[in-house]
């Protein structure tokens, strides 16, 4: 007996799946004739070894497929002359018998190439080893994804592996947004191969495995229904299940009996079991198999698969008369496609007349694995069986590339009645959809829809949610914090009579509000937790902690989402919006200020608005006191005229005549500054004295570290960390449980035993300001928090649900009145928030536009007046005399009257000139030529400007 022989195998007690070892093909070192009557046709024979579990349903299917593949060929086959002649052999469900076979056939002499198919892993890794030692190609369909193709170069996967349908399956679970299941897998090498796969898919959409389960084959019916009532305890009710039939049979029957085939649970079954579903026991379906969801590969129905399917009945029940009918599954189509690609390959490696196997040259010491010898032709047929394809082939789209059958796409199926109804397709680029072209392409979605209508277990056509809190009647543990102060947000009852738990306030009406509106019905039961006084007793971070440990179901209360605590906790989405700031104490109120008049402008606004009328006034004096008598006179008189016309304009009260066209250019600007001064000021001014103002004590935080003040937060709170990172002295720390201790605190101050601020989260702080808004402010920066959310453990899958229904909840009308109920009106008290702290006095910064287009055009006058000023008078600075005569001289001409005439003529542009002795009559003389005055003479009407009434008699005099 050959030395493997004596090896110790496990004999197998469970169903071979496919074809267990095919194909001893070789070709004679000298062409083998095969005579016919006229002994003159001749052609080459190819045994091929077939070996085959004939004492199972498949194992029947796949050799009739076989059979039929062989006939077709040889009848359609051109003139080559290859012939394939089958040797079966029955391996009876026996691993060792399996394995054994192969080098029995080698061992007759007949064949010395090879082709090797098996598909049991067990039987698959020897023989993939063997076809390495001898150089034969193996093809299997075996399915285990450890059996890698890129690690063994002679071995052809004829079928897809069992880790292709795992992203099938993920798209089915995430359809239903299912976040959990439960993995139930057959024990040894077939069970175990899919899961790192399938774990990873899951993975990819965020849905985790909660439990494993795993089911020996030779489990008894007490063990699995043992299995099955632990898996009833938990919260998960999606279950994906990849068993052979047999023991998924008896595992069905069993989850029935527990319960778990009710409405509420979700059952996936893998391909192979799908696939073989016909021979699983029709009553067990008809009673524990109702809605489940099962994955298989796509085979198209043609013409072809049709005529084939009538063949293969008739041929079946020839070959197995005595046994009930079964029907042809997707792994007999797979047998019958592989050997037509058999076939082909042949057909393209001819005939060529090239010694198969090549023996040992010495026969010592040799084992009998290498006195068989290896195979010259193995490395050419490899090539050409690696790559090659059967676009028409019965099972569809059979190719094979880099020595892998190319993924197809997957029908989801849903089990009603005896048996099965597809509701939809999934292929690797566009995902579920509920039709499929007859190319096997994704034709457009069906009405939105991914999968058709699906039918549930316990008769239900609502889609599982995927979780419910397990066993009968147990409730939902809440923990809700107890404290002292701040109960509009959680208040906690306890009836010591009937040893109920009450709780309400804006945290426990929101929960009660979202629990109501779920779709289905949850119930819970409130738990209270202490928070003590003493600051280094538990606080809301260990109540956190105690959700993480599993020691209750889930928090509610003001308690809020923070990083630290997310990483033992999930959290819902926040029903409220939060922050961190800071309130303080008001000063005051300024309106009491017997100065409040200057508040509205800085104290540099004053001044450089006082400045520019000053200069305004010069300007105003420079252009006019040569040529204006109202700007002339005793010094004391042309000083007072420079202030007064300048701050007279601020109220518009001037009257004096303009006859410089500089000074209206001047003027024209600085009205306008003093219109928008005089504007900005009374609006501010109205605003200080008519809206209430609330000026903050401190304005910035950082003035509370730097001045040493006392700050208060809230009892238990982790604000208290916060601030320790804010690098505040925790000396300088207080804390508070109620708004009254809030308020006495704010009251009192730093100095009296109080404190300077409080700082805390914004839905406190605008509960305590809503109650204390004309004493205390809100002031400084917000740092943002999440908000107040409720707390469950890691993976709950009532967080989805939860947070869906706070969204609903929060959009509806009851969170206003949840809101109006504890916290009042909000309007009642405009300042709480802070936005309208004051009416800030107004900065120079505002208006340096207006200064600076002031400036330029007073000092572009004052440039233009000089240079026409010292161009008229140039005669005295060409004159001999010292810069010091001329500087003299040039200001007693500055400060002289003009002359009227010369000005006449200058203003007239060259007009004819008029005498120059001056017209001495007095107002008196003609008393009715009041245009005949010297003034009129020597400023024309049309060069008037004044604000005096029309036909106001000059009462000066000239002089």
């Amino acid at each position: 007996m050959p030395r493997f022989l004596n090896m110790r195998r496990p004999r197998c007690h469970f169903l071979i799946l496919f074809i267990q070892f095919v194909s001893i093909t070789s070709f004679y070192h000298y062409v083998t004739p095969i005579r016919g009557e006229d002994n003159k046709t001749s052609g080459v024979t190819v045994d091929v070894g077939i070996i085959l579990d004939l004492e199972t349903d498949v194992g029947k299917v796949m050799h009739t497929c076989i059979l039929l593949a062989l006939e077709d060929y040889h009848a359609t086959a051109n003139h080559s002359g290859i012939r394939i002649v089958p040797h079966l052999r029955d391996s009876k469900k026996d691993d060792v018998e399996a394995a054994s076979a192969e080098p029995s056939l080698l061992a007759k002499g007949c064949p010395t190439t090879s082709y090797l198919w098996a598909t049991m892993s067990t039987q698959t890794d020897f023989v993939i080893d063997l076809g390495k030692r001898v150089k034969v190609p193996i093809i299997s369909p075996a399915t285990s994804p450890s059996l890698l193709v890129e690690e063994n170069p002679f071995f052809i996967r004829g079928a897809l592996p069992s880790s292709s349908q795992t992203k099938a399956i993920a798209a089915i679970v995430k359809t239903y947004e299912w976040r959990q299941v439960v993995v139930i897998y057959e024990g040894g090498h077939f069970g175990t191969g899919i899961l790192p796969h399938l774990t990873d898919a899951l993975l990819e959409i965020s849905t985790s495995v909660s439990y494993r389960s795993v089911i020996s084959p030779s489990a008894n019916d007490d063990q699995i229904l043992t299995e099955l009532y632990k898996m009833k305890t938990m919260q998960t009710r999606v279950f994906i299940v990849h068993l052979r039939p047999l023991l998924a049979q008896r595992l069905f029957l069993k989850a029935n009996k527990a319960g778990m085939m009710s409405d509420g649970y979700a059952w996936i079954i893998t391909d192979l079991l799908t696939s073989l579903l016909d021979s699983v026991d029709p009553s067990v379906i008809d009673s524990s198999m109702q809605g489940v969801l099962g994955v298989k590969p796509y085979v198209p129905r043609t013409n072809e698969l049709i005529n084939f399917t009538k063949r293969w009945r008739r041929r079946f029940r020839q070959d197995y008369s005595d046994m009930d009918p079964v029907e042809l599954n997707v792994f007999g189509l797979w047998a019958y496609d592989g050997i037509t690609v058999l076939a082909k390959a042949v057909e393209e490696v001819g005939d060529t007349a090239i010694p198969k196997f090549k023996k040992a040259d010495t026969i010592e010491n040799l084992t009998d694995l290498d006195a068989l010898g290896t195979s010259e032709l193995g490395s050419h047929l490899i090539h050409s069986m690696r790559n090659i394809a059967l676009k028409t082939g019965l099972s569809g789209d059979f190719r094979i590339a880099n020595g892998e059958l190319q993924p197809s796409p997957y029908e989801i199926v849903n089990i009603i009645g005896k048996g099965e109804r597809s509701i939809g397709f999934w292929t690797e680029k566009d995902g579920i959809s509920c039709e499929l072209k007859m190319n096997g392409k994704t034709a457009a979605k069906c009405d939105n829809k991914q999968l058709g209508d699906t039918f549930w277990p316990g008769e239900s056509t609502i889609a599982p949610q995927g979780w419910e809190i397990p066993t009968s009647g147990k409730k939902l543990k809440v923990r809700v914090p107890v404290k002292g102060g701040m109960q509009q947000f959680i208040k906690v009852e306890i009836d010591s009579k009937k040893q109920e738990v009450t709780a309400t306030g804006l945290s426990a009406d929101v929960f009660k509000e979202v629990i109501r509106s779920l779709p289905y019905a949850l119930t819970y039961e409130f738990i209270p937790f202490q928070i003590p006084d003493n600051p280094t007793s538990p606080d809301y971070d260990y109540l956190v902690y105690k959700v993480s440990s599993k020691e209750f179901d889930a928090v509610v209360g003001d308690v809020t989402i923070l990083a630290s605590r997310s990483k033992y906790v999930d959290f819902t989405l926040p029903f409220t919006e939060s922050g961190i700031s800071a309130v303080v104490p008001v000063k005051d109120d300024d309106r009491k200020n017997t100065w409040i008049f200057l508040k509205p402008l800085k104290g540099e606004l004053w001044i450089t608005t006082g400045a520019f009328f000053v200069f305004i006034g010069f300007v105003v004096w420079v252009l006019e006191h040569r040529v204006n008598e109202e700007f002339r006179g005793p010094k004391r008189k042309q000083v007072g005229m420079i202030f007064w016309f300048s701050f007279s304009t601020l109220v518009f009260a001037h009257r004096e005549r303009i006859t410089s066209n500089l000074t209206r250019f001047v003027l024209i600007v600085w009205v306008f500054v003093v219109l928008v001064l005089t504007s900005n000021y009374t609006a501010s001014l109205t605003s200080m004295l008519t809206v209430q103002q609330l000026q903050p004590t401190i304005t910035d935080l950082n003035d509370l570290i730097k001045n040493g003040e006392y700050v208060g937060y809230q009892k238990g709170s982790f604000v208290k960390d916060v601030l320790k990172h804010m690098k505040f002295d925790s000396s300088k720390l207080r804390n508070y449980s109620t708004l009254e201790d809030y308020n006495d605190a704010l009251s009192r101050g730093s100095k009296n035993g109080g404190i300077g601020a409080i700082i805390d989260e914004l839905p406190y702080l605008r509960l305590f300001l809503n109650k204390y808004c004309r004493k205390y402010i809100m002031v400084g920066q917000t740092y943002k928090t999440a908000g107040f959310g409720f707390v469950f453990p890691k993976g709950s899958p009532l967080v989805p649900d939860i947070s869906r229904a706070i969204l609903e909840v929060m959009e509806g009308k009851f969170m206003n009145d949840a809101i109006q109920r504890y916290f009042g009106n909000e309007t009642d008290c405009e300042q709480k928030d802070g936005m309208a702290i004051t009416s800030d006095s107004l900065t120079l910064d505002s208006f340096k536009g207006l200064f600076l287009i002031a400036g330029v055009t007073a000092g572009s006058a004052l440039l233009i007046f000089f240079l026409i000023f010292l161009y008229q008078n140039r005669e005295i600075l060409t004159t001999d005399d010292s810069i010091l005569q001329k500087l003299s001289a040039i200001a007693k001409v500055f400060v002289e009257e003009k002359d009227k005439c010369s000005s006449l003529e200058i203003l007239d542009d060259g007009a004819k000139s008029q005498p120059t002795t001056p017209f001495s009559a007095s107002p008196e003389t003609l008393p009715n030529l009041p245009s005949q005055s010297p003034e009129r003479t020597a400023s024309p009407t049309y060069e008037g400007f004044s604000t005096t009434e029309p036909g106001t008699p000059v009462q000066e005099p000239v002089t």
